[in-house]
């Protein structure tokens, strides 16, 4: 004859029971998990590395915690490359069980990770790069283009070349997403003649031919869209052939930032940008991440790379806020992150209905400040609450 099971067991077994059956949203994380897979070598390593010192900055003002909960960084080099990239990143979501990702800096390598991220519901917010891709028609719910949609900056560069007037602009990019985008995004808002259209080598620094084919063409203006090394390769040779005389440059921060600025010199005196930020703009979270960066990096100032790199953690830290640690409670985490309830770098701004910042774009010209050292400084605004065109093409509803 059996024995009864006593109340006692059968009231512990109900709550272990109640407790496994728990939904993972009702669950708060004991260390929050974030994936960076950074470009610290290839053709995107300037911004790799500016990018992660910008990331140190965040997390020491953060004191090893997002929204008051311990975390944890997932830290991997993905080179540039798409499918290095994507083994990292399946690496990540495999074995780590991140919780939220960021980091790479060129758009082939987010086309290449955000499918596996997507699957896993795992939080992209990008501190880079914005795919005309993931701000149209392939948008989704886990994409966050937390810095800028790409079509955006190269839109600015294009009215700004319009509203000075210029009658005819060449064109020059790498052959990749991000470059094409560069293109079609300037000659969208450009309302001159359009040049020459010259498509490079990822990672080419040598343009004797390009700039050859420059000098014949005889443009007003040359926009260049050709990050890190790249750009600096050009602007020397572009001044040292002597085409700075008749031709304009024109770009956006990806080439004309502080962190070329040291390398190219002079060369770069007088170099008009677009930029949705810029290391001189007057806000009091800005102000705070420029002086901490400058203090933990010899004084120097910091590019857009950092600068958003830091914002994005910052981003992180108000959702996880938000949500009180409970990041399994992925609409809840979606929905605080889509608020932006932080103060941001740029001033204010709001993600539109393909989450992708509705902001301010810049006009900025390297100069020299009052202490001779050569910057960039904002002159204008060129496009205000700016939100891009792509977003049109986005099925989703704010």
């Amino acid at each position: 004859m059996s024995q009864a099971t006593p109340r006692s067991v059968l009231c512990a077994l109900t709550v272990l029971v109640g407790a496994l059956a728990l939904p993972a949203q009702a669950q708060t994380a004991q260390t929050v998990k974030v994936g960076l897979a950074m470009d610290l070598s290839g053709p995107f390593a300037v911004g790799g590395a500016e990018a992660k010192a910008g990331f140190a900055v965040a997390m020491k003002q953060l004191s090893g915690k997002l929204g008051g909960v311990p975390v944890e960084f997932v830290e991997a080099d993905t080179a540039g490359n798409p499918e290095m990239a994507r083994q990292v990143v399946e690496r990540m979501l495999l074995r780590d069980k991140i919780d939220l990702f960021t980091g790479p800096v060129g758009s082939s390598v987010a086309l290449a990770v955000g499918p596996p991220l997507f699957a896993a519901k795992v939080p992209y917010l990008s501190s880079n790069t914005g795919p005309s891709d993931y701000s149209g028609a392939r948008c989704n719910p886990y994409f966050f283009g937390a810095s800028y949609p790409n079509d955006a900056y190269y839109e600015s560069a294009g009215k700004f070349a319009s509203d000075k007037g210029f009658k005819k602009v060449a064109m020059i990019a790498p052959s990749y997403p991000g470059g094409k985008d560069a293109i079609n995004g300037f000659k969208h808002t450009f309302k001159g003649a359009v040049g020459d259209e010259l498509y490079t080598k990822l990672g080419q620094l040598d343009y004797s031919a390009e700039l050859a084919q420059i000098r014949a063409s005889k443009p007003d203006a040359l926009y260049f869209f050709l990050p890190g090394a790249m750009g600096v390769s050009f602007i020397k040779q572009f001044v040292g052939a002597g085409l700075s005389k008749d031709v304009a440059l024109i770009s956006t921060a990806f080439s004309a930032d502080e962190d070329m600025i040291p390398a190219v010199g002079e060369p770069m005196l007088g170099l008009f940008n677009t930029a949705h930020w810029s290391f001189d703009l007057d806000n009091p979270a800005n102000q705070r991440f420029v002086s901490a960066f400058r203090q933990q990096n010899n004084g120097r100032n910091p590019s857009f790379y950092a600068g958003q790199a830091y914002d994005v953690l910052m981003a992180m830290d108000a959702a996880v806020r938000d949500v009180g640690g409970k990041v399994a409670d992925k609409p809840a985490l979606l929905k605080a992150i889509k608020a932006a309830n932080y103060k941001s770098v740029r001033g204010d701004f709001r993600y539109g209905p393909n989450n992708f910042p509705i902001q301010n774009y810049y006009l900025r010209v390297v100069a020299k400040d009052g202490s001779g050292r050569i910057a960039n400084k904002v002159i204008g605004t060129v496009l205000e609450r700016y939100q891009d065109r792509t977003a049109a093409q986005c099925a989703m509803k704010s």
